[in-house]
This record gives C-alpha cells, sequence and structure tokens, in this order.
C-alpha cells in the first residue's frame, strides 16, 4: 500500500464516528495501516479516514462485480428458457 493521505471529506466522517464504530473500525484495520498507527506515523484519526476510504473503495468494487456476475446469470437464464 502506497503512503496514503486520508481525504477531507473521510476525515469528516471518521470525526463523526462513536467511540463503539471507531473500535470496530479499528478491529478491521491490519497490515500496513495497522503498522503505521502502532509506530505512530499517523494518528488515530487518520487512520480510522484510511481505512474508511478503503473499505468505501472495496465496497465499491465488490458491488461492480457482483453486478457483472448478476448480468451475466439472468442473460443465461434468458438463453435458457428461449
Amino acid at each position: 500500500m502506497a503512503k496514503k493521505v486520508p481525504s477531507e471529506e473521510y476525515l469528516s466522517k471518521a470525526k463523526k464516528l462513536s467511540k463503539a464504530e471507531a473500535e470496530r473500525l479499528f478491529s478491521r484495520m491490519g497490515g500496513k495501516l495497522g503498522r503505521r498507527l502502532d509506530d505512530q506515523k499517523i494518528v488515530a484519526l487518520e487512520a480510522l479516514a484510511i481505512q474508511m476510504e478503503i473499505e468505501d473503495e472495496d465496497l465499491k468494487e465488490w458491488r461492480k462485480q457482483f453486478a457483472e456476475i448478476k448480468k451475466s446469470y439472468l442473460k443465461q437464464i434468458d438463453n435458457h428458457k428461449a
């Protein structure tokens, strides 16, 4: 992962998280991002913002792939009915 700087949008979202929401987000944090936080190279708010952004990007990609799979599946069903 390249050194990522959180956007203002995600910093704002991270500030609004409840303590419980932040803890859940920290628990999903791993790899280099977690180590950067542990090594105090970034502050907790930045780490939360970066993690939120990563998860949003992953979800967007998952939705795109799922839509393609669904489209292919529906096409197969239509071909089978014909």
